[in-house]
């Protein structure tokens, strides 16, 4: 509940995200023998980066792509506090403004998943991009006492 909240309330915080259905973008379509219990949102790479990406990360969940981006389904939340490049679109819910995506590489595990961190240092490290990590206002720790 606290991490929905925390989602709706940084939500407005990100401007390169695509636009919800019935404005011309589709939802991803998970195959439905893999279990998506952390609900879905997708990591939309430029179709460049694509074979690298996929390469060298050691765990790939489900991989979709048109024409320009690649799009890989990260548990939904993954963009709480990464900063991710200009470069890459974040789609909540696996909304994409793509309509003709295929999936083009699917896990060897039953989940769907690729892991968000490893995914987000790799595309830092191939767009050239410094990883950063948002700043939430206030203190980290809690405070003894």
């Amino acid at each position: 509940m606290l991490r929905n909240a925390m989602s709706q309330l940084l939500g407005t915080r990100r401007s390169r995200e695509p636009q919800r259905p019935g404005d011309g973008g589709v939802q991803l379509p998970v195959p439905p023998a893999l279990s998506a219990s952390l609900g879905c949102d997708a990591v939309g790479v430029p179709a460049a980066y694509g074979f690298r990406l996929l390469s060298h990360l050691p765990r790939t969940g489900c991989v979709f792509a048109d024409a320009d981006r690649w799009w890989w389904i990260v548990p939904a939340g993954s963009d709480l506090e990464l900063d991710w490049p200009a470069q890459v679109a974040y789609a909540r819910g696996a909304y994409v403004p793509a309509t003709r995506t295929r999936l083009i590489h699917a896990p060897d595990s039953r989940t769907p998943y690729t892991p968000p961190i490893p995914l987000f240092l790799m595309v830092c490290q191939v767009t050239g991009v410094t990883p950063s990590w948002a700043v939430a206002d206030g203190p980290r720790a809690v405070p003894a006492g």
